[in-house]
Order: structure tokens, then sequence, then C-alpha cells
């Protein structure tokens, strides 16, 4: 039967790790020429190392969408999840906005109706995911009103709609458009300042 051997371990003065007693000399002349404590995260970093790991970790830097200060180290983090300027899409229209803003363009957005072909009603688009779950195709007669169903709809609590082909068809037709409204917008502008230019 072998029994292990416990060995007696002493905490280094510099780097406050537990190191083993018969080498606590060679260690703490080590630990003690070549790292250094970050003052800011108490992590050991080589001597050689501490400007750059500083500044590539802890130096502050601002964020390019919102101006917020903050360590390097969280701004990749910022950006992605909590940048109230970060771009966000709405549910609805999958326009795409600052996160500050999409509360409000939700609440409008939502609002809006669209038909629904299979009962003919029209239905909020906040509450059109489960109007299509419940939708049995045929037109409502019994003089239910469709408030009464947004009601009942909205006890089900929020539930995020599928994104469907017809809304991206709408959304590329949307974006082009645009787009050629822009463009006759430029030649119109351009061929007016012309038309000034030649005048005066």
């Amino acid at each position: 039967m072998a029994v292990a051997s416990v060995e007696a371990t002493i905490i280094c003065n510099h780097c406050d790790r537990a190191v083993p007693s018969p080498n606590i000399d060679l260690h703490s002349a080590h630990c003690f020429r070549n790292l250094e404590k970050c003052k800011v995260c108490g992590d050991m970093v080589p001597k050689k190392y501490a400007k750059e790991h500083y500044s590539d970790t802890h130096a502050p830097v601002a964020c390019s969408l919102c101006s917020e200060t903050m360590e390097r180290e969280i701004l990749a983090v910022h950006k992605g999840e909590n940048c109230p300027q970060r771009i966000v899409t709405c549910e609805f229209c999958e326009f795409p906005l600052p996160a500050i803003d999409l509360a409000e363009h939700q609440e409008v957005c939502g609002n809006r109706t669209e038909l629904c072909h299979l009962c003919n009603k029209y239905i909020r688009l906040r509450e059109r995911y489960n109007h299509e779950i419940s939708c049995t195709g045929v037109p409502d007669n019994n003089g239910s009103s469709s408030r009464d169903a947004r009601t009942a709809e909205r006890g089900q609590g929020p539930q995020r709609r599928q994104p469907n082909e017809f809304s991206r068809k709408r959304l590329i037709f949307t974006i082009a458009l645009t787009g050629i409204a822009v463009l006759l917008g430029s030649l119109f502008f351009g061929r007016k300042t012309e038309d000034n230019q030649v005048v005066h």
C-alpha cells in the first residue's frame, strides 16, 4: 500500500501562490525578477508585458457608437449587448434601428394591421403570431369583436413571430424602391445644380 506524501507549502509573498517548501527560494527569485501584479485586476503579468497588458485589457476606451468610456476588455460585450446605439431589428417590420429607439418603434409598428387572407380580418402585427396559430380560416360572423380576440390573445403573453417569406419579399421590395428613389433624386438634384451653375 503506497502512502501519498503530503508536502508542505509556503505562500509566496509576491504572487500569493502556494509553492512547495523546497522550491520557495527558486520560485521567489524568479517571481520577483520576472512578474508584476496588475494594479487593476491583480493578475500576475510578466514585467515586460505589463504595459501591453494594461493597454489591451484595462485602458479606458470610448465606444464608437455611444461615446461611453469603459475598459477595453468589456468593449466588445458592450457593443454587442448593452450599447443603446447598437443596431437591432424590429420584430414586426425587420427595420434596423438603434436599440434605444426600439421600444417606441415597436409600440407603433406592432399596432399596424394586416389582412389575414384566411379569415379576412385585419389583425395587429403584435397579435399576428397568436392569430396564425388559432385562425380557422373561416370568417367570423357571430358578432364577437376583434377586440375580444385581441384581449384573449394578450393574456397568453407576447410571442415573437417567425419571419416569413412574405415579409422578406416586402423588405426587399422596400429596399429596392428606396434605392430607385435615391437614384432618381440624385439625378434630379444633380441636373438642377448643373442648371443653376450654367445660369450664374
